[in-house]
């Protein structure tokens, strides 16, 4: 990419620092007491940055600098996965350094690039490749797969598609998930209710009277529990909005937060704990799904093993409830390159990615954690086939992939889009305010927030979609040229 160090200064500073300084530190939550972010997004509380157990390199092998966002049982399967690398081979030492929930990840990187003290390979979530990537400051892998023999065709293609733009790759799936519906098995024996996950949100509403305990008038537990503002409730509304047929934004960055299917969702929500009260708002839903003050949620498949060690009942999951259809969406976070990296460094960060997303590296993530395999032949290997018979609640996760799809433009690629429905959420469900009142404001803010996406993307994608046009290829590449 040519001019990076002036498209970087120049996009960087305005689009992330100068106008989005104060939605990152929201989004990280800078405040000491703001809750950690539940693994709906799959990022962990944070904690000062750690090194895994470093393996001495050998005096010709290139060393390089991961920077990871998981801790807990997540960091522990992310260390375990460099280690496995670095013992693999002898030409490349990684060294793992874990730099707190996505937010700060990628708060962090947006310093290091000022600073010129970048990572050679980073982990970067769905909310925020994309902002690097009109920033000129992460770089297409497409060459540098070629040489590691790295074959995209083997990849999920609706979570290898939303790293791509003009036809080259920039960010490779890593730890990808969608949500689930997760439902407690001894509360749902004990209503009677039949073991699966409602096949519909009426349903859900029917059975809710069977779930529902109160003292008093006071919630002791509950149906079913969203997440809040801050543990991206934004993300799991997404595939609710879809259900009733309506869209946080078109294609082409057209806000559509006042559709009134998309306020029909909103008013669903608000029934929910205001109206019908069967559900509530949770600052942490893994948290109080369980402890038993709630019966069921919908989370991130990467929390699955997490959730179902630290419960004490039989946990069950099921594909998300329909409305008028049904709607899912891919989540969770890739692997990407800064542009600034030296070349022999890019090389060696394309070796890791290509081992840290390989046909038997994707299946030790997938079963360690509940995140999705992100190889095609991954599913077809013995040891998946026999954890999946195993495990029936890991192949629910893979069984709905194929009914997902990527998220609308509104939340993962206009800079804060996550946090500023996330709050209309929460003035429509804490506040009791009007979904039509909240959402207009809301898409008033996304599409003046669109306004310098569309501008850098036409900066940097113009003279690529020119020449798709007059190729005949614009019709069937349409999403890369907006």
């Amino acid at each position: 990419m040519e001019n990076t160090t002036k498209l970087t200064r120049r996009q960087m500073l305005r689009g992330m620092i100068a106008s989005g300084g104060v939605a990152i530190l929201a989004a990280c939550g800078a405040a000491p007491a703001a809750p950690a972010a539940p693994a709906a997004t799959d990022a962990p509380a944070a904690a000062a940055p750690t090194s895994a157990p470093a393996v001495a390199a050998a005096p010709s092998a290139t060393t390089i600098t991961y920077w990871g966002s998981f801790s807990g049982g997540l960091g522990e399967a992310e260390a375990a996965m460099v280690k496995a690398f670095n013992e693999s081979q002898s030409e490349v030492q990684v060294e793992y350094q874990f730099q707190g929930s996505y937010e700060e990840t990628a708060q962090k990187f947006t310093a290091a690039l000022q600073a010129n003290t970048i990572p050679d390979v980073v982990l970067l979530s769905d909310v925020w490749w994309f902002s690097f990537y009109t920033a000129g400051a992460i770089a297409p892998l497409d060459d540098l797969a070629s040489q590691v023999k790295l074959d995209f065709s083997d990849y999920e293609p609706v979570l290898l598609d939303e790293g791509v733009r003009q036809g080259k790759h920039y960010w490779v799936p890593f730890a990808r998930s969608t949500p689930l519906f997760y439902y407690n098995k001894q509360i749902w024996q004990e209503a009677g209710l039949p073991d699966r996950s409602p096949d519909t949100w009426a349903e859900m509403a029917d059975w809710a009277t069977k779930l529902v305990k109160k003292d008093g008038d006071t919630i002791s537990q509950a149906a079913f529990a969203h997440p809040n503002g801050a543990s991206y409730i934004a993300w799991l509304f997404q595939g609710v909005v879809w259900q009733f047929n309506g869209q946080y934004s078109n294609p082409d960055f057209t806000m559509t937060m006042t559709d009134p299917n998309t306020l029909r969702a909103a008013q669903f929500y608000q029934d929910t704990v205001n109206k019908d009260k069967w559900a509530i708002l949770s600052q942490d839903v893994n948290k109080d799904f369980t402890g038993g003050i709630t019966a069921s949620t919908m989370a991130s498949t990467g929390g699955l093993a997490g959730i179902q060690k630290a419960a004490a009942f039989p946990v069950g999951v099921g594909f998300l409830p329909k409305a008028d259809s049904f709607g899912c969406p891919t989540g969770g976070s890739g692997l990407a390159i800064p542009t600034s990296t030296p070349d022999d460094k890019k090389l060696a960060a394309m070796k890791y990615i290509a081992f840290a997303t390989s046909t038997e590296s994707a299946g030790v993530w997938a079963r360690s954690t509940g995140y999705m395999p992100v190889r095609l032949s991954t599913k077809e290997t013995p040891e998946m086939v026999t954890f999946f018979d195993e495990n029936p609640n890991f192949k629910t996760v893979v069984d709905q992939l194929p009914l997902t799809r990527a998220q609308d433009a509104a939340r993962v690629f206009v800079r804060n889009g996550d946090q500023i429905i996330g709050k209309g959420l929460e003035r429509i469900i804490v506040n009791g305010e009007s979904p039509d009142a909240v959402f207009a404001d809301v898409n008033a803010e996304l599409t003046k927030g669109a306004a310098p996406i569309l501008e850098d993307l036409k900066a940097i994608e113009a003279g690529a979609c020119a020449g798709l046009r007059r190729s005949g290829l614009r019709r069937r590449r349409r999403w890369r040229c907006r």
